[in-house]
């Protein structure tokens, strides 16, 4: 998973009768798009990550003249109060509901109350879970996300590539129990199975501070680690802060996910060895346009993956030219659907 952020600008329509929160936005211009209008409830905007989502959200929305209200969690763990807002706007006249959980179970009651009024509902990023959608006679009409099996895999196919040698590395996931990061380190131990040894695990809650304070404990018990893994960027940058201080730059690699600026930066400069870049800004953007398509009642793919791309020293530079855009072609099958 990440950590959390919204962006920024917009194009405004003001609902009238709609009070929002200080984490809301209204997008959209001109006519509605098939008399589409889109409620979107997504992550904390105190994270990158889910700033360029908003943005990506926001984009589709002005490009198909959408009216579009997003609303945001006031922080990464605010688990009721981003379940607040799905059960306010799921009791309003919207065609489509984008949702973005902080877990799995915590929208349950909003996307009952959708269902219950028989609208669409499109999942992004984070899924939401799937038992709890069948009780709540909620079903998603897709699902875009990233495939973070295959994205913790792919950092720890490069790990190995830096570590030939082998040897010990920590791992360093968000929230304990999150099953974005649960998969994300699920691949990459998957990735470096056989080749290097994870000697431990521990949870940051998608935090930079407390990453940075968790890989200092760690580097303390296990002198000879060779290697860090992160399930976000934010994280990840906390642990290179981390192993700069304790003046093992050259000694310790550090892998991390996401691709936000701060990372790209980062590794461009050799101070992070990689991230695993996806694409928020494509993900809110497929997720807008998806809703749009299901608006007007087209048949939509269950599961859309996003794209994701390695990024190193040797493409960070295009990798930064082209944020928060991925800078390598993509599918998306709802383009045309949405039209």
């Amino acid at each position: 998973m990440r950590a959390w952020s919204r962006g920024a600008g917009s194009v405004v329509i003001v609902v009238s009768a709609l009070v929002l929160t200080a984490c809301s936005s209204d997008s959209g211009g001109g006519s509605s798009a098939g008399g589409a209008k889109v409620a979107a409830v997504i992550k904390g905007l105190d994270n990158p990550f889910f700033q360029s989502m908003e943005q990506g959200i926001k984009a589709a929305a002005a490009g198909a003249k959408v009216s579009t209200t997003i609303q945001a969690a006031n922080s990464i763990t605010d688990t009721s109060g981003q379940a607040d807002k799905l059960t306010s706007l799921a009791g309003q006249d919207y065609s489509c509901f984008l949702v973005n959980p902080i877990s799995g179970t915590n929208l349950v009651q909003g996307l009952a109350r959708v269902a219950a009024k028989g609208k669409p509902i499109v999942n992004i990023d984070s899924p939401v879970d799937a038992a709890a959608a069948k009780s709540a006679g909620a079903k998603i009409s897709t699902y875009v996300g990233t495939d973070n099996v295959s994205a913790g895999k792919l950092a720890g196919g490069y790990m190995v590539k830096l570590l030939p040698g082998g040897g010990k590395v920590a791992m360093i996931g968000g929230i304990s129990g999150d099953v974005t990061s649960g998969a994300r380190l699920t691949g990459f131990k998957e990735g470096t199975a056989g080749k290097l040894t994870v000697v431990q695990t521990v949870s940051a809650d998608w935090d930079r501070q407390q990453a940075l304070t968790a890989a200092t404990t760690i580097m303390r018990a296990q002198p000879d680690l060779v290697g860090f893994f992160a399930a976000n960027d934010d994280m990840g940058l906390g642990i290179v802060r981390a192993v700069d201080n304790a003046q093992k730059t050259d000694k310790i690699k550090v892998i991390s996910v996401d691709g936000n600026k701060d990372a790209l930066e980062s590794v461009k400069a050799g101070s992070l060895a990689a991230t695993v870049a996806q694409y928020p800004y494509a993900i809110g953007q497929m997720g807008l346009e998806a809703c749009v398509a299901a608006s007007k009642g087209k048949k939509l793919p269950a599961n859309v993956e996003a794209p994701v791309q390695l990024v190193t020293p040797d493409n960070a530079e295009r990798a930064l030219a082209s944020t928060p855009k991925p800078f390598d072609p993509y599918d998306d099958p709802f383009k045309e659907l949405a039209k």
